[in-house]
């Protein structure tokens, strides 16, 4: 499982402006990863809460730079991508993960990662937070967003190219 050894992780985000973004596709999952993401910040007591829905997960860095540019401590990505039959799914998945590195690492705001690549729907809902799964990846990216904002938070944000 690849949750194993994953720290556990208690912060407080009660002072932080949280932008989460998530992507439409495969409905069932992603209620449990939003669902799970919204737990996670208000576990961490975040109550200042940007939320934006995107059609899909090659959607999501967009809405993430859109975000961080608008004065947001930290961004939580959630999507999901299930592997079919043709490349397609390694030029989204691919875009997505290189989209949401470039915001993150360009703006200096945490992107928590909360796209879920999957052979099959069996392993997204394993991933997905819901009754039954054994990860709960939304909480997961909502805390370690949260923890690198508090972690990153007296150091300059970096100088635009």
């Amino acid at each position: 499982m690849s949750g194993e050894g994953a720290p556990t992780i208690t912060v407080d985000g009660s002072r932080l402006r949280v932008g989460l973004v998530h992507s439409a596709w495969h409905e069932q999952v992603m209620g449990g990863l939003v669902d799970g993401a919204r737990r996670g910040l208000a576990d961490a007591g975040v109550k200042d809460v940007v939320e934006i829905a995107v059609p899909g997960s090659f959607e999501l860095p967009v809405a993430a730079a859109r975000l961080a540019a608008a004065g947001v401590d930290a961004v939580v990505a959630l999507g999901v991508v299930i592997r079919g039959g043709t490349p397609h799914f390694d030029y989204v998945c691919q875009g997505a993960t290189l989209g949401l590195t470039d915001v993150s690492v360009r703006t200096g705001v945490p992107v928590g990662f909360g796209l879920l690549t999957c052979d099959t729907v069996e392993q997204a809902l394993d991933r997905a937070g819901l009754p039954g799964s054994h990860e709960d990846k939304g909480h997961e990216a909502a805390t370690a967003a949260i923890a690198s904002a508090l972690a990153l938070q007296d150091l300059p944000a970096p100088v635009p190219a």
